[in-house]
Protein backbone atom coordinates (compact mmCIF):
# COMPACT_ATOMS: atom_id res chain seq x y z
CA UNK A 1 0.00 0.00 0.00
CA UNK A 2 0.77 3.67 -0.52
CA UNK A 3 0.35 5.59 2.98
CA UNK A 4 -0.43 8.92 3.77
CA UNK A 5 0.28 9.82 7.58
CA UNK A 6 -1.64 12.48 9.03
CA UNK A 7 -0.21 13.25 12.23
CA UNK A 8 3.58 12.33 13.22
CA UNK A 9 4.25 12.08 16.59
CA UNK A 10 5.10 9.27 18.62
CA UNK A 11 2.18 6.87 17.41
CA UNK A 12 2.92 8.39 14.09
CA UNK A 13 6.62 7.73 13.78
CA UNK A 14 5.83 3.92 15.50
CA UNK A 15 3.14 3.01 12.86
CA UNK A 16 5.62 4.31 10.22
CA UNK A 17 8.46 1.63 11.25
CA UNK A 18 5.35 -1.23 11.36
CA UNK A 19 4.52 0.16 7.09
CA UNK A 20 7.85 -0.51 6.51
CA UNK A 21 7.96 -3.73 8.06
CA UNK A 22 4.79 -4.81 6.33
CA UNK A 23 6.29 -4.22 2.93
CA UNK A 24 4.34 -0.67 2.83
CA UNK A 25 5.46 2.63 1.85
CA UNK A 26 5.05 5.85 2.99
CA UNK A 27 4.27 8.47 0.12
CA UNK A 28 2.82 11.43 2.48
CA UNK A 29 3.46 12.89 5.67
CA UNK A 30 1.50 15.94 7.26
CA UNK A 31 2.00 17.40 10.32
CA UNK A 32 1.10 20.81 11.83
CA UNK A 33 4.62 22.21 9.16
CA UNK A 34 2.94 21.12 6.42
CA UNK A 35 -0.93 20.99 6.89
CA UNK A 36 -1.80 22.47 3.80
CA UNK A 37 -0.56 19.44 2.00
CA UNK A 38 -3.51 17.26 2.97
CA UNK A 39 -5.28 17.97 -0.24
CA UNK A 40 -6.43 16.24 -3.10
CA UNK A 41 -2.89 16.61 -5.11
CA UNK A 42 -1.22 14.66 -2.23
CA UNK A 43 -3.37 12.33 -1.37
CA UNK A 44 -3.70 11.43 -5.09
CA UNK A 45 -0.28 9.09 -4.18
CA UNK A 46 -2.26 7.52 -1.70
CA UNK A 47 -3.91 4.30 -1.19
CA UNK A 48 -5.16 4.62 1.96
CA UNK A 49 -4.60 7.77 5.27
CA UNK A 50 -3.82 6.60 8.74
CA UNK A 51 -4.66 9.43 10.72
CA UNK A 52 -3.53 9.92 14.15
CA UNK A 53 -3.23 14.20 14.81
CA UNK A 54 -5.30 16.09 17.74
CA UNK A 55 -9.02 16.26 19.02
CA UNK A 56 -8.75 19.62 16.76
CA UNK A 57 -7.81 18.64 13.92
CA UNK A 58 -8.75 15.19 13.54
CA UNK A 59 -12.34 16.23 12.42
CA UNK A 60 -11.37 18.29 9.18
CA UNK A 61 -8.64 16.01 8.51
CA UNK A 62 -11.18 13.20 8.22
CA UNK A 63 -13.37 15.36 6.02
CA UNK A 64 -10.70 15.88 3.43
CA UNK A 65 -9.51 12.71 3.12
CA UNK A 66 -13.39 11.58 2.65
CA UNK A 67 -13.92 14.33 0.19
CA UNK A 68 -10.96 13.62 -1.74
CA UNK A 69 -11.78 10.23 -2.34
CA UNK A 70 -9.03 8.57 0.00
CA UNK A 71 -10.00 5.79 2.66
CA UNK A 72 -9.16 6.65 6.23
CA UNK A 73 -8.08 5.10 9.39
CA UNK A 74 -8.22 7.18 12.48
CA UNK A 75 -7.06 6.70 16.06
CA UNK A 76 -7.70 10.51 17.06
CA UNK A 77 -9.84 10.31 20.61
CA UNK A 78 -11.95 13.24 22.33
CA UNK A 79 -13.68 14.60 18.67
CA UNK A 80 -16.44 12.04 18.66
CA UNK A 81 -19.43 14.44 19.48
CA UNK A 82 -18.99 14.64 15.49
CA UNK A 83 -18.69 11.16 14.50
CA UNK A 84 -22.36 10.84 13.15
CA UNK A 85 -21.50 13.31 10.69
CA UNK A 86 -18.12 11.62 9.79
CA UNK A 87 -20.39 8.33 9.12
CA UNK A 88 -23.78 9.94 7.07
CA UNK A 89 -20.59 11.84 4.57
CA UNK A 90 -18.94 8.35 4.54
CA UNK A 91 -21.98 6.62 3.26
CA UNK A 92 -23.47 9.43 1.46
CA UNK A 93 -20.05 9.47 -0.39
CA UNK A 94 -19.61 5.92 -0.54
CA UNK A 95 -16.14 6.43 0.88
CA UNK A 96 -14.04 4.04 3.41
CA UNK A 97 -13.80 5.26 7.00
CA UNK A 98 -12.34 3.07 10.06
CA UNK A 99 -12.72 4.08 13.22
CA UNK A 100 -11.02 2.70 16.83
CA UNK A 101 -10.46 4.65 19.87
CA UNK A 102 -7.60 1.92 20.80
CA UNK A 103 -6.23 -0.07 17.93
CA UNK A 104 -4.38 -2.66 20.27
CA UNK A 105 -6.16 -6.21 19.60
CA UNK A 106 -5.92 -7.10 23.18
CA UNK A 107 -7.41 -4.15 24.45
CA UNK A 108 -10.45 -4.65 21.93
CA UNK A 109 -10.72 -8.63 22.84
CA UNK A 110 -10.28 -6.42 26.91
CA UNK A 111 -13.46 -4.84 25.22
CA UNK A 112 -15.16 -7.69 24.79
CA UNK A 113 -14.35 -9.03 28.37
CA UNK A 114 -15.63 -5.97 29.89
CA UNK A 115 -19.11 -6.63 28.55
CA UNK A 116 -19.46 -9.67 29.66
CA UNK A 117 -17.75 -9.62 32.76
CA UNK A 118 -20.22 -6.53 33.44
CA UNK A 119 -23.32 -8.68 32.62
CA UNK A 120 -22.46 -10.85 35.14
CA UNK A 121 -21.85 -8.46 38.17
CA UNK A 122 -25.49 -7.23 37.23
CA UNK A 123 -27.00 -10.00 39.49
CA UNK A 124 -24.20 -9.32 42.52
CA UNK A 125 -25.08 -5.78 43.65
CA UNK A 126 -22.76 -5.97 46.80
CA UNK A 127 -20.03 -5.37 44.21
CA UNK A 128 -19.26 -2.11 43.79
CA UNK A 129 -17.10 -1.16 40.36
CA UNK A 130 -14.40 1.91 38.99
CA UNK A 131 -12.55 2.58 36.38
CA UNK A 132 -8.91 3.94 36.15
CA UNK A 133 -6.88 4.80 33.13
CA UNK A 134 -2.88 5.93 33.74
CA UNK A 135 -1.13 7.44 30.60
CA UNK A 136 2.10 9.99 30.36
CA UNK A 137 1.35 13.44 30.54
CA UNK A 138 1.46 14.19 27.03
CA UNK A 139 -2.23 12.79 26.89
CA UNK A 140 -4.05 15.70 25.91
CA UNK A 141 -7.54 13.50 26.28
CA UNK A 142 -9.07 12.64 29.80
CA UNK A 143 -10.79 9.95 30.42
CA UNK A 144 -9.14 8.80 27.35
CA UNK A 145 -10.83 7.07 24.32
CA UNK A 146 -9.93 3.13 25.61
CA UNK A 147 -11.77 4.30 29.06
CA UNK A 148 -14.63 5.79 27.70
CA UNK A 149 -15.26 2.71 25.59
CA UNK A 150 -14.90 0.71 28.76
CA UNK A 151 -17.25 2.64 30.82
CA UNK A 152 -19.96 3.26 27.98
CA UNK A 153 -19.45 -1.21 28.11
CA UNK A 154 -19.96 -1.42 31.59
CA UNK A 155 -23.21 1.28 31.59
CA UNK A 156 -24.17 -0.65 29.24
CA UNK A 157 -24.47 -4.14 30.87
CA UNK A 158 -24.86 -2.87 34.51
CA UNK A 159 -28.25 -1.52 35.42
CA UNK A 160 -27.26 0.13 38.46
CA UNK A 161 -24.70 2.37 36.80
CA UNK A 162 -26.46 4.76 34.64
CA UNK A 163 -23.70 7.07 33.61
CA UNK A 164 -19.74 7.18 34.03
CA UNK A 165 -18.21 10.46 35.43
CA UNK A 166 -14.52 11.30 35.26
CA UNK A 167 -13.44 12.08 39.02
CA UNK A 168 -14.80 10.59 42.30
CA UNK A 169 -17.76 10.44 43.25
CA UNK A 170 -20.24 9.31 45.61
CA UNK A 171 -23.68 8.98 43.64
CA UNK A 172 -24.27 5.26 43.46
CA UNK A 173 -26.10 4.96 40.30
CA UNK A 174 -22.31 7.03 38.79
CA UNK A 175 -19.69 4.84 37.79
CA UNK A 176 -16.09 6.95 38.83
CA UNK A 177 -13.73 7.14 36.20
CA UNK A 178 -9.74 8.53 37.72
CA UNK A 179 -7.61 9.79 34.89
CA UNK A 180 -3.56 9.71 36.06
CA UNK A 181 -1.03 11.73 34.43
CA UNK A 182 2.37 10.02 35.02
CA UNK A 183 5.15 10.20 32.96
CA UNK A 184 6.05 8.01 29.88
CA UNK A 185 2.91 5.02 30.66
CA UNK A 186 1.80 3.99 27.13
CA UNK A 187 -1.36 2.98 29.08
CA UNK A 188 -2.90 1.13 31.85
CA UNK A 189 -6.87 0.52 32.06
CA UNK A 190 -8.55 -1.30 35.02
CA UNK A 191 -11.53 -2.06 35.90
CA UNK A 192 -12.08 -2.87 39.46
CA UNK A 193 -15.30 -4.75 41.20
CA UNK A 194 -15.01 -4.41 44.97
CA UNK A 195 -16.83 -6.03 47.85
CA UNK A 196 -16.75 -6.45 51.35
CA UNK A 197 -15.47 -9.65 51.09
CA UNK A 198 -13.03 -9.36 47.78
CA UNK A 199 -11.85 -7.83 44.92
CA UNK A 200 -12.18 -8.48 40.84
CA UNK A 201 -9.83 -6.72 38.12
CA UNK A 202 -9.71 -6.67 34.91
CA UNK A 203 -6.88 -4.92 33.19
CA UNK A 204 -4.41 -3.94 30.22
CA UNK A 205 -1.52 -2.45 30.44
CA UNK A 206 0.72 -1.80 27.17
CA UNK A 207 3.88 -2.08 27.21
CA UNK A 208 4.86 -0.38 24.34
CA UNK A 209 3.35 1.84 21.01
CA UNK A 210 3.39 -1.25 18.88
CA UNK A 211 0.62 -2.66 19.68
CA UNK A 212 -1.17 -0.09 18.81
CA UNK A 213 0.44 0.61 15.52
CA UNK A 214 0.37 -2.90 14.61
CA UNK A 215 -3.49 -2.58 14.42
CA UNK A 216 -3.86 0.54 12.72
CA UNK A 217 -1.43 -0.97 9.82
CA UNK A 218 -3.76 -4.04 9.99
CA UNK A 219 -6.73 -1.62 10.02
CA UNK A 220 -5.51 0.01 6.78
CA UNK A 221 -4.66 -3.30 4.84
CA UNK A 222 -8.53 -4.47 5.71
CA UNK A 223 -10.32 -2.00 4.75
CA UNK A 224 -8.26 -1.79 0.85
CA UNK A 225 -11.23 -2.37 -1.69
CA UNK A 226 -14.30 -1.70 0.89
CA UNK A 227 -16.42 0.54 0.86
CA UNK A 228 -18.49 1.77 4.13
CA UNK A 229 -17.80 2.62 7.44
CA UNK A 230 -15.73 0.10 10.21
CA UNK A 231 -14.31 -0.54 13.44
CA UNK A 232 -12.05 -3.25 15.06
CA UNK A 233 -15.33 -5.54 15.70
CA UNK A 234 -15.31 -6.02 11.94
CA UNK A 235 -11.37 -6.77 11.94
CA UNK A 236 -11.60 -9.10 14.99
CA UNK A 237 -14.73 -10.73 13.84
CA UNK A 238 -16.14 -10.07 17.06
Amino acid sequence: MNVALIGYGKMGKEIEKVLSERGHRVVLIVDRDNASELDAEHLERADVAIEFSTPQTAFSNIMTCLECGTPVVCGTTAWLDRYDEVKRFCEERKGTFFYASNYSIAVNLTFRLNEILARMMDRFPEYDVTLEEVHHTQKKDAPSGTAITLADGIVSHLARKKKWVNGMTTVPDELEVQSIRRSVVPGIHTVTYESEADVITLSHNAKSRRGFAVGAVLAAEFIQNKTGVFSMNDLLDL
